[in-house]
């Protein structure tokens, strides 16, 4: 299978240490560790947002680490999708517009191949209808649920078709039920082809992968493979997960 995403040496003063693993494309993979073990500072030097002290990231066969900022800003807005704990929506546009935000950018950055502005609609709106949230668009953010905000994020991440999805405590904010909405979602989306790499403390949310990293002190500490028992339901999965944490005295 393909590698989407590797890392080589990555670290970053003391929080990351020699950090390397690959992901292929189509995975979704979680990663896990107590607090402060460097789960999310991992996140954002592999896509780019923070500079690393030294080691590489690829994102297929381009080397992130070696471009400048604006190179790698334009490589997340058009290759990669970010959905995280706390949702970074614009009071002032409705949900409809949020979403489309992103996809309003890319395309002016285009030289060839624009969508007009109806296709940009008919995209936003074919995700929100898949995300169960069709009729949210012209409601503000402070007039939805949590769970419908995450989803809505979720789209806005997918609005211009990325290769990878990073998810940074997508359900941390999230009750039980949004929680398990959300990652039906994000399942669903791994499904059709989107490869998803996500920071969880949480082991239900993580069971819903194929595979989990464990991080302590900035170091990848272990790795479960979920593949052998995906036919199981998610409680069996979840107990598999436990035992294993368990194991790595988490």
């Amino acid at each position: 299978m393909e590698c989407i995403l590797k890392a080589d040496g990555l670290y970053k003063d003391q929080i990351l240490k020699d950090i390397s693993f690959s992901v292929k494309k189509g995975e979704m993979v979680a990663v896990m560790g107590p607090s402060g073990s460097g789960k999310s500072t991992l996140l954002y030097h592999l896509s780019g947002m923070d500079q690393a002290s030294g080691g590489k990231v690829w994102l297929g066969d381009q080397k992130i680490t070696d471009l400048p900022e604006n190179e790698k800003a334009r490589l997340r807005l058009h290759r990669m999708g970010f959905v995280f704990q706390h949702m970074n929506m614009m009071e002032n546009l409705n949900i409809l517009d949020n979403i489309l935000l992103p996809a309003v950018q890319a395309n002016k950055e285009r030289k060839q191949q624009k969508k007009s502005k109806k296709e940009l609609m008919t995209e936003a709106l074919n995700l929100m209808e898949k995300m169960s949230i069709g009729d949210l668009g012209p409601r503000k953010i402070t007039e939805v649920s949590g769970g419908q905000l995450q989803r809505a994020c979720i789209c806005r991440s997918m609005i211009n078709h990325p290769q990878i999805l990073f998810a940074d405590e997508p359900t941390g904010a999230l009750n039980k039920s949004a929680a398990a909405e959300v990652m039906e979602n994000l399942r669903t989306l791994n499904q059709e082809g989107t490869t998803v790499l996500m920071v969880t403390h949480d082991s239900r949310v993580a069971s819903c992968c194929s595979r989990i990293l464990y991080m302590l002190d900035g170091q990848i500490q272990g790795e479960l493979s979920l593949e052998d028992c995906m036919h199981e339901s998610i409680r069996q999965r979840e107990e598999h997960v436990n035992k294993w944490l368990s194991q790595m005295e988490w």
